[in-house]
């Protein structure tokens, strides 16, 4: 007997010894593969994605309706997400406060780049700046999420892009925490953003069964967008993602901390767990320390010669390719504006990059989308609270 038990030990060892080599093979091939595959797609990728590209904006057909489109599906987001009988924003609905601010233009700034807003050496725009999370519903600060900012220069003097917004002498600069966005134009957000108000996520970057139509690398772009929460809002850069006229030129904009142009300043540790924890920091940097915080506004102008389309914004312009210039230091002075009646003003206040001049005119598709979408969300948005 015990020599029978000692067989099938040895025959179930052989048997896992077998399938431990099958498996091993399995795995190798399947890498291999997939390297391979990675390769492939790299290799076609950096080909398709090479300059030189259009310095021009390039209208596709069909996108008027389809704005519509999205138009109509960002009102039905903004009716999902009210927050009792307050309906909030499609986008970044929950602000961590609306801070002022001083946006000062360099005063050594180069003649190229005294362009619009920074055409005057040394002035200082004074400014409202919302901090925000990106979801469209105001969830926990802890959760990955996108983070936002929106710039407002008041007092901007010169002719607005839109016509009904003469009386309203503003320049907006609008960011989110990643260079890239997760779609290419405004066919594919009209899809995600469908597939994504539908509750069937899965859709968003696969529509179907073809895997032509698959969006494996938007997918990882979202993901990346999705990051986990910083310390505070001061200690996070933020990029336009889309382009904006500059003048005679195309650029990008970022936002970037800069500690060293404010008192040195070290935050208390923070308690994540808690659901607001990002206004907490920003209201004890700002109100309880009465520390300034510090930024340098930058721009990257496109160089039409190399990978830098204006219609895609699913594509990070390099740095290598055009490296980010400052044009303005940016200060948050010590305020307190964590208050009720503060809070609301926040929350009525309106962000839009075609609020501002020619010098500054959003360009490329999703910019576009913007004009409409944004217009139509927020005068909706208005139009029930003030209902209420």
């Amino acid at each position: 007997m015990i020599s029978t038990f000692k067989k099938e030990q040895s025959l179930l060892a052989r048997i896992w010894l077998w399938l431990g080599r099958v498996l091993g093979k399995v795995l190798l091939i399947a890498l291999v593969i997939g390297l391979f595959g990675w390769a492939i797609a790299t290799a076609w990728f950096a080909w398709h994605h090479r300059g030189p590209v259009s310095a021009l904006e390039q209208v596709p057909p069909g996108e008027a309706a389809m704005t519509q489109d999205v138009i109509q599906t960002a009102v039905r987001i903004v009716d999902q997400h009210r927050e009792g009988t307050r309906y909030l924003r499609d986008a970044h609905a929950k602000a961590h406060g609306c801070v002022k601010a001083q946006v000062q233009v360099l005063p050594e700034l180069a003649q190229p780049l005294r362009q619009g807003v920074f055409s005057e050496p040394g002035k200082t725009w004074q400014a409202m700046i919302r901090l925000s999370n990106g979801n469209a519903y105001p969830q926990f600060d802890s959760l990955r999420d996108a983070r936002g900012m929106a710039i407002k220069l008041l007092d901007v003097s010169g002719k607005q892009l839109l016509g009904n917004r003469q009386s309203q002498p503003e320049q907006d600069f609008v960011m989110f925490s990643h260079p890239n966005f997760f779609v290419s134009d405004v066919a594919e957000y009209r899809q995600n953003v469908s597939a994504q108000a539908d509750g069937k996520k899965v859709m968003a970057f696969f529509p179907g069964w073809d895997p032509r139509t698959w969006q494996v690398r938007h997918l990882f772009i979202a993901l990346a967008t999705l990051s986990p929460p910083p310390d505070s809002p001061t200690a996070t850069t933020y990029f336009s993602v889309s382009p904006y006229k500059f003048g005679e030129a195309n650029a990008k904009f970022r936002v970037a901390p800069a500690p060293d142009n404010c008192p040195d300043y070290t935050l208390p540790k923070q308690n994540h767990d808690l659901p607001n924890f990002l206004r907490s920091a920003l209201n004890q940097q700002l109100s309880t320390d009465r520390i300034p915080a510090c930024f340098v506004l930058q721009i990257q102008r496109q160089d039409a010669n190399k990978y830098m389309p204006i219609e895609d914004t699913s594509i990070e312009w390099r740095e290598q390719d055009s490296p980010f210039e400052t044009v303005a230091r940016i200060t948050l002075p010590p305020q307190d504006f964590d208050t009720p009646a503060l809070n609301l003003a926040c929350d009525n206040l309106s962000f839009n990059p075609w609020f501002g001049l020619e010098a500054h005119r959003p360009i490329g598709g999703i910019n576009r989308l913007r004009k409409a979408v944004y217009e139509a969300v927020s005068d909706y948005r208005h139009s029930q609270n003030a209902a209420q």
